[in-house]
């Protein structure tokens, strides 16, 4: 027991980060008070910041007493082990986006172990992101978790996994999805109760439709939809409104639409936006090319809808550019190398006043749980990843009438299937 009265030892580094973990759910606030910890006096800092009682509660983490968690085995073992293997995702339909079909998504799925825990994470990569099984697999060799003893050093790991190249976002969303598993194994505890969160306000997600035939469109929207209140529409080519009737035809649910940057001029782009609103559209995502930042700007300043950028914004420090020309941002883990820089950019988006919507790439329930973690924090949430495919490896976050489940489940909440 940690005795913080006259003569004691105060906790360690990584211990003291523990109990920032959840007392101060905002990362930015974790992260600072953590290194201004290791810099200053132990002592001085409780002084400082007035935690000198809440350090105190710090007694109740008796080794052997918390849940799933012992204070006395951090650092002590062989470090963690990281192995992994390719997995492809088989999908029930075929998916078209404006710019490619597919039957599959390729994909590595990751394990760390440490002292009898695992933690699960993935890397699904659809073709645009520009990476593959092999360039997965060659940078995950590479990384070298086993210098580590101590998995709760969160940040110092993951800062390390991505100095090891520029890009291989997906690469490094694997490890950090399964580093945050573990860690919230050890814990016992759910991410979303970690970081704060009220499960019940997670939204409901939307189900996507791809670009297909009509008779297709009309299957695909008889199967889903009873079973949610807010379906995704693949938009971008020249038979959108096509695509927009005759889904109503089938049902009134309120839609959100993808262009995936389809839309190649502004004007164009905004009277149809006006006419899905008509429509029963409540948001649209990426209208126009990336690239065109002014002709985004220009649309969104004039939209009746929020429009979320996609493409256009795949890490942290992408937001300061396209503030203003969107409304919202869509975080995917895939994308922003994982939980940890999601968690960023949601606080860093609600201070610079944009909305934040939570999406996934075709993906297992590991990923998809791992991103809804975050849902009770966004406004829209699209997680439906896992209900695309054929062979999911784990049950996790579930959709139940429509509304993204949170189980409480430590970590990100899965169970292996197999």
């Amino acid at each position: 027991m940690y005795n913080l009265g006259a003569g004691s030892s105060l906790p360690s580094v990584s211990e003291f980060q523990q109990y920032l973990l959840t007392q101060f759910p905002s990362t930015f606030v974790w992260d600072s008070l953590s290194e201004t910890y290791t810099d200053m006096k132990r002592r001085d800092f409780f002084k400082t910041t007035g935690l000198l009682a809440a350090g105190a509660a710090m007694a109740g983490c008796v080794p052997g007493t918390s849940k799933g968690f012992n204070f006395n085995k951090l650092g002590k073992g062989d470090g963690l082990k990281l192995s992994f293997e390719p997995y492809e995702l088989l999908l029930r339909h075929t998916f078209t986006v404006s710019s490619y079909s597919r039957k599959t998504t390729p994909g590595v799925q990751v394990r760390i172990d440490y002292e009898g825990f695992t933690g699960y994470g993935e890397a699904s990569m659809p073709p645009y992101l520009g990476q593959t099984v092999e360039s997965v697999c060659a940078f995950l060799s590479r990384v070298d978790l086993g210098q580590f003893k101590d998995p709760f050093r969160l940040e110092e790991i993951l800062a390390y996994v991505d100095s090891l190249s520029p890009g291989d976002n997906a690469a490094k969303a694997a490890i950090d999805i399964a580093l945050h598993d573990l860690v919230g194994k050890l814990m016992g505890q759910p991410w979303w109760r970690i970081w704060g969160l009220d499960p019940s306000k997670a939204p409901d997600t939307t189900f996507t439709i791809g670009i297909d035939t009509a008779d297709v469109v009309r299957e695909k929207t008889r199967e889903c939809a009873d079973k949610f209140n807010i379906l995704k529409v693949k938009v971008g080519l020249d038979n959108d409104k096509e695509m927009i009737s005759t889904i109503r035809e089938i049902t009134d649910l309120p839609l959100a639409v993808d262009a995936n940057q389809g839309w190649k001029d502004r004007e164009q782009a905004l009277d149809e936006i006006f006419w899905l609103k008509e429509n029963g559209v409540v948001m649209v995502e990426q209208p126009m090319a990336k690239e065109r930042v002014d002709d985004n700007a220009w649309i969104t300043e004039r939209s009746p809808l929020p429009i979320f950028a996609d493409e256009a914004i795949q890490r942290l420090a992408d937001i300061p550019a396209i503030k203003g020309a969107y409304s919202g941002i869509n975080i995917k883990l895939m994308k922003c190398t994982g939980m940890r820089e999601a968690w960023k950019m949601l606080n860093y988006a609600r201070t610079e006043g944009m909305k934040a919507m939570i999406g996934c790439m075709t993906e297992t329930s590991c990923a998809v749980s791992a991103a809804a973690q975050l849902a009770p924090a966004v406004d829209f949430a699209d997680l439906d990843g896992n209900l695309l495919i054929t062979n999911d490896l784990y049950k996790g976050m579930e959709v139940i009438d429509g509304k993204i489940t949170l189980n409480d489940l430590p970590g990100i909440g899965l169970t292996p299937l197999v």
